[in-house]
């Protein structure tokens, strides 16, 4: 067993060895090329952070992992694919240090496996047995799928307000781990009162997970973040930090002359970068993760007291002391 897995989610790390299982059982297909591409996708390892939501909110209920499991599978696939998807939208070449997909491939052959990836975790999750969660994992989809396009096709524009900002990774990020509360709860069977706290719970936490990503992108180290510090930016993406600069400086601010300016750019980039990190918009963001962790574990205050709610009540510090 992972002693990461062990240390961060207790009486149900064991049991993410079955959901690494059922991912692995993905790349068993007969066509070759599909197969490369595949071990070359899932190869990279993640903190499981949603199937672990799905498997500690089921502990509050009929802990029945042959319906738990298969959610969480789907939905790490399903973050998976959206991850192929976005990086031959964005043109990236690396994500955590590793070439992505259609850097080692090509754009076309990326597309469809992003394809081939969705509709397996489609598949996973009819395994659940409920037509309540297949649902909820289709409008999770359509969510992510809302923020993503919201988000691209307001590339470069200065126009946007934090309203637009936090409904954007409410799709983008946070209708994920919504899911997965919402969905492991509802398939261990529990009330409707726990149901909605692993909802509330879910989406709080995924809206701080975000927050802490769009932080990081401006102080991070590189080497550890496996891309470089600005990226967001430089891909015309404005998120909480330079939302909140340009709210207070709405006006010859460092991020409309980078957007801008037709020579010196990576100076402009490293000058907005410099200014939002010395503005104070980095520890007004901070403190709006911290609020969300607050509402997380606000939500799941009632539930019984167990090994699984205390890991659940330290994984919002987890994600805030979060260094990639």
């Amino acid at each position: 067993m992972n002693p990461q897995f062990a240390a961060l989610y207790g009486p149900v790390a064991e049991d993410l060895i079955l959901v690494e299982d059922m991912l692995e059982s993905t790349k068993q297909v007969q066509i070759a090329p599909l197969k490369r591409m595949l071990d070359h996708a899932l190869q990279g390892r993640g903190k499981r952070m949603r199937p672990a939501l799905v498997l500690l909110a089921g502990t509050f209920g009929d802990y029945a992992l042959n319906r738990l499991v298969p959610l969480g599978a789907a939905i790490e696939l399903l973050h998976t694919a959206s991850l192929v998807h976005d990086d031959v939208v964005d043109g990236a070449v690396s994500r955590r240090g590793r070439p992505t997909a259609n850097a080692a491939f090509d754009n076309a052959l990326t597309v469809l496996l992003g394809d081939y990836m969705f509709a397996n975790a489609a598949e996973m999750v009819t395994r659940t047995g409920s037509l309540h969660v297949t649902r909820l994992f289709a409008l999770a989809l359509m969510k992510m799928t809302s923020g993503e396009l919201d988000q691209d096709a307001a590339a470069f524009d200065v126009g946007k307000d934090i309203q637009n900002y936090l409904w954007r990774i409410g799709g983008k990020t946070a209708a994920l781990f919504e899911t997965a509360g919402e969905g492991g709860a509802s398939l261990a069977s529990c009330d409707q009162a726990t149901v909605e706290a692993f909802r509330t719970y879910g989406y709080s936490l995924g809206m701080a997970f975000q927050i802490v990503d769009d932080i990081l992108d401006f102080t991070g180290d590189e080497a550890e973040m496996g891309k470089p510090v600005g990226s967001d930016l430089r891909e015309g993406t404005i998120t909480l930090p330079g939302l909140l600069l340009l709210e207070r400086q709405p006006k010859n601010n460092p991020i409309g002359k980078f957007f801008a300016a037709h020579r010196n750019k990576e100076q402009r980039l490293q000058e907005a970068i410099e200014y939002v990190r010395g503005s104070g918009a980095l520890a007004t963001s901070m403190d709006m993760a911290r609020t969300y962790v607050t509402r997380a574990n606000e939500a799941i205050a009632a539930c019984p007291r167990t090994e699984a709610h205390a890991i659940l009540m330290r994984l919002g510090e987890y994600v805030l002391g979060r260094t990639s």
